[in-house]
């Protein structure tokens, strides 16, 4: 479902929670991992780089939940021998590579279209263990979700099913 909202700049109302994540050794990945034991019907997953194993747990029990997974990731998914996109294609989460810029570098999932996961934070142990990160965890701010949903849908119609 395609989404008619403007990717204009104007402002949104200020609504909702948010909750703040700062790494290293700052609980954002077990953040995330929480968020999505929540999920209960879908989670929609931008990615540069995807490797934190709790993360990924976290994506196939949800899965075995039930819950609808898609995946965008940058091209570079695409040309390593192992990646995250191989490891969720593996686990049959459709994943699409978008190679229709220099590096496909969001970092979001979009839970049960009402929570919005963003940041720096690339889902990687990392980001975790090593890194300067930064990732919100927003709820309750419809509008704002409509964005990062008109955003994702955008990039979906150019990028390519991943294949094994």
């Amino acid at each position: 479902m395609f989404i008619a909202v403007s990717a204009s700049a104007a402002p949104l109302p200020a609504t909702g929670t948010v909750e703040a994540f700062f790494s290293p050794q700052g609980g954002v990945t077990e953040a995330v991992v929480n968020e999505i034991g929540k999920a209960r019907t879908e989670i929609l997953v931008q990615a540069y780089s995807f490797t934190s194993k709790p993360i990924a747990k976290a994506i196939v029990d949800a899965r075995k939940r039930g819950v609808r997974i898609e995946a965008i990731l940058d091209k570079s998914n695409a040309t390593a021998r192992y990646t995250a996109a191989t490891f969720l294609v593996n686990v049959g989460i459709p994943v699409l590579i978008d190679a229709e810029h220099a590096i496909a570098h969001n970092k979001i999932m979009i839970i049960d279209r009402a929570t919005l996961i963003t940041g720096s934070f690339n889902f990687t142990k990392a980001a975790e263990e090593k890194n300067a990160e930064n990732l919100l965890i927003i709820k309750g701010n419809k509008p704002l979700v409509e964005k990062y949903l008109y955003n994702y849908e955008t990039h979906k119609t150019h990028a390519t099913p991943y294949t094994r």
